[in-house]
């Protein structure tokens, strides 16, 4: 039996039943609302034991709701977000088996679909001792997070993106023509279809979660080990685009001025190790990889601050140290 709310469509209860048939469901609360109105994500118990289920409900607002806070609305806008949550689907039944311990992420335990609902029942990582989400972190933290990228990306490195992104992260210069029509007339506009163009048919291709940030990633007590959530943006990339947004994301711009190299160095390290020991790479052939990367880690950057001049030009992310990897970048095309 399960306690319908008024304000839910069918489809989270039936799918819950099915799931555990004797369990008599509540929401204990709500986590957050979805990007733009499009649903929920909540976390549901059992009345009568312990279980807890994190639910992601997505069911599109109406025309007149779907309005954007920055003007990003219309018909691509939204099938481009319909498609996120498939994606997101894709990745949990085609592809989060293959991630051990050190690049964790909730097991998927039903979903189910309905015309334009979709229900994803997830493990509540609370309960599975990741139920810290820090505000500020230090480095160490910084570093069990960068070791939870290089893990995902040396675990799915060289495999095929089907039913995800053919290219990952939010901020794919072909997924946001609005943006990139927003901005005004610059170098880095103007050199925006090379720097994807290098970035996109890099010679090692891994997968990227595609939105790595602080918000996305749940830790355990003390910081050492962690579990990462929302694979709308999953995709083939290289590994920096992940490095990149992940650092701009917790670190403020003389941070990222101190400590770059250092946190740059420890990602490579465990990748590197990773590597070695999940797909018997040579050191020769990690080598290539670790020069390739490091060498379009300042595209990363590039196409990222691309993204948002066209976005939010105001954006705190948008700093000294973010221009400083764009000059880099544009550096190669000044010739």
């Amino acid at each position: 039996m399960i306690n319908q709310d008024e304000n839910h469509g069918d489809l989270v209860f039936e799918t819950l039943a099915e799931l555990a048939p004797n369990a008599e469901f509540y929401r204990q609360s709500v986590i957050q609302g979805l990007w733009s109105g499009y649903g929920e994500l909540a976390r549901y118990c059992d009345k009568n034991s312990s279980l807890s289920v994190i639910v992601k409900y997505i069911q599109p607002p109406s025309a007149e709701k779907n309005a954007h806070p920055r003007g990003w609305g219309g018909d691509f806008a939204h099938q481009r977000k319909l498609r996120y949550y498939q994606v997101e689907q894709a990745f949990y039944q085609g592809y989060s088996q293959r991630c051990s311990s050190s690049c964790r992420v909730p097991k998927l335990l039903a979903a189910k679909t309905n015309r334009q609902q979709q229900v994803l029942v997830l493990e509540d990582l609370d309960d599975a001792g990741y139920f810290v989400r820090p505000e500020q972190v230090n480095l160490n933290v910084i570093k069990s997070a960068l070791a939870w990228l290089a893990n995902f990306h040396s675990q799915f490195i060289g495999t095929s993106a089907e039913n995800l992104w053919p290219t990952g992260c939010y901020w794919h210069l072909a997924t946001r023509p609005n943006e990139f029509a927003n901005m005004g007339d610059s170098e880095l506009k103007t050199r925006a279809s090379k720097i994807d163009h290098e970035l996109t048919n890099a010679k090692f291709q891994t997968l990227v979660h595609g939105d790595a940030k602080l918000a996305n990633l749940c830790f355990n007590h003390d910081g050492s080990e962690l579990a990462a959530v929302d694979f709308q943006y999953v995709g083939a990339g290289v590994g920096v685009k992940d490095v990149a947004y992940f650092l701009g994301s917790c670190l403020a711009e003389k941070e990222l001025f101190d400590y770059h190299n250092l946190l740059l160095d420890h990602y490579f390290d465990v990748l590197t190790n990773a590597l070695v020991k999940a797909h018997d790479l040579s050191q020769a052939t990690c080598n290539q990889l670790e020069t390739e990367w490091r060498d379009l880690y300042p595209l990363a950057w590039a196409d990222f601050h691309r993204f948002l001049m066209g976005w939010s030009p105001e954006h705190k992310k948008v700093n000294r140290y973010m221009a400083a990897q764009t000059e880099i970048a544009l550096n190669r095309y000044r010739k």
